[in-house]
């Protein structure tokens, strides 16, 4: 007699957090690389608005995965600890309250970006060329309140990525490793 083994789903929880996951580190990436060149360009340059017209719909689109993401997290977490509490012992704390501070400063630097860019001017957001209500009403005495609350929450968001990044070192490493592996394949055919 033979059992029959069951195959995992395809389109399990899991999975698509994960690719929720790195499309959003793909933004975070790119934000991170645009931010630092675009904060210290001419005012005059030609092409500088659509810089920061392109790093503001990056921004939006990760406030859109990360919505996507927490709605899935919801789903799992009601299904998961609808059976059972997990333990909290003081590695579950840390590894929660790690990824807590990382969705609060996910939603906060984007706001940030809101809170400045519309200090500084209405409409002052886009999402590829869409104008997104504005949040706050413009006032120039808020400019450099809000570039400074910009500035810091991003690169506290930026040190709680590289620490999470080292703790998920040999995933991260892995992950590299297949995509290597993947690249190196599809360069062969």
């Amino acid at each position: 007699m033979t059992t029959k083994q069951n195959k995992p789903r395809k389109t399990s929880a899991f999975q698509h957090l994960m690719s929720v996951h790195w499309w959003m580190a793909g933004c975070y990436l790119i934000l991170f690389c645009t931010g630092p060149i675009m904060a210290r360009l001419p005012r005059d340059l030609p092409g500088r608005n659509a810089l920061y017209d392109f790093h503001k719909s990056i921004a939006i689109i990760s406030l859109i995965l990360l919505a996507w993401r927490v709605i899935t997290l919801v789903r799992v977490w009601g299904k998961k600890y609808a059976k059972r509490f997990p333990k909290t012992t003081p590695k579950w704390w840390q590894k929660t309250l790690l990824h807590l501070s990382l969705y609060i400063l996910m939603v906060g630097v984007p706001l940030t970006v809101f809170f400045f860019s519309n200090s500084f001017q209405s409409n002052g957001v886009k999402l590829f060329g869409l104008v997104v209500p504005d949040l706050f009403s413009p006032n120039e005495d808020r400019v450099e309140l809000g570039r400074a609350l910009h500035f810091w929450s991003s690169y506290g968001f930026l040190l709680f990525v590289t620490y999470h990044t080292y703790q998920q070192w040999h995933y991260v490493r892995g992950t590299w490793r297949r995509w290597q592996g993947f690249l190196q394949g599809s360069r062969a055919r």
